[in-house]
């Protein structure tokens, strides 16, 4: 496993320096696949660069996006990390536990997502990821800078991957290859929320907690990419049945 194809996304960052110091930690730890989410500074100013040093090809080379979304597109397995104590329905594991998951995605890349300076990820961002990672830290002091969340971290991928790269020698192959993209199963996602909200299940302002659960319990299975197919066509065949009882009604 290559440690490049592990994408650090950060979500809407807001200061230069941290974005700096992200690309030099991320290269001390030879993961060079840097994301930026909306970000709201300049980050490839003087300060970045400076904060930077020897990773300006990291730095540079960073992919900026819109949304979430688009930084996930083509990743079929993910970590989000948060700080704060909100019930997400999925524990916070600690980094070591958690962090080895990512390099068991030998095709597509991985993604391990960071939030905002001072609010982090929302629930609904939170919800992208298949598991959550918390930073145990002092609790008289538990909030952690940004960059040193990321290297601490990154630190932990690294040390993780000689332990992966021994266990690959004797193991099976790859379980993960079919994993369906998380973009993939985001849209069955919107399909499942639309007709729920169609056929009453769902209520407006209950669709997003009641969502959340059943994100929760396809994460736990890791849908396939025949599986999501599969789960599309049966919902394109409700949605198809619904439409044609209203025509036999009228």
């Amino acid at each position: 496993m290559d440690l490049g194809k592990i994408r650090i996304i950060v979500v809407e960052p807001a200061g230069s320096r941290n974005i700096g110091s992200i690309a030099r930690v991320m290269k001390n730890f030879a993961l060079s696949n840097l994301i930026l989410v909306n970000p709201q500074c300049e980050h490839l100013g003087l300060e970045a660069r400076h904060m930077a040093v020897h990773a300006q090809d990291v730095l540079e080379s960073a992919i900026v996006v819109p949304t979430l979304l688009d930084g996930l597109q083509g990743c079929k397995q993910a970590i989000a990390t948060c700080g704060d104590d909100r019930d997400l329905g999925i524990p916070p594991e600690s980094p070591q536990i958690a962090l080895p998951w990512l390099l068991e995605a030998d095709v597509q890349p991985a993604a391990l997502i960071f939030g905002r300076e001072d609010t982090g990820l929302t629930n609904e961002e939170l919800n992208y990821a298949q598991r959550l990672v918390r930073i145990p830290s002092n609790p008289d002091y538990s909030s952690l800078n940004l960059a040193t969340a990321v290297g601490i971290c990154c630190y932990q991928l690294s040390i993780s991957l000689e332990s992966h790269d021994l266990e690959q020698e004797v193991s099976l192959p790859s379980k993960t290859t079919d994993l369906a993209p998380l973009d993939v199963v985001e849209a069955y996602y919107q399909q499942l929320e639309s007709l729920l909200l169609k056929i009453g299940y769902l209520y407006s302002h209950t669709a997003f907690s009641r969502m959340e659960k059943f994100r929760q319990i396809y994460h736990r299975t890791q849908l396939k990419n025949r599986e999501v197919a599969m789960l599309r066509g049966v919902l394109r065949q409700f949605a198809w049945a619904l439409s044609q009882r209203k025509n036999d009604e009228s």
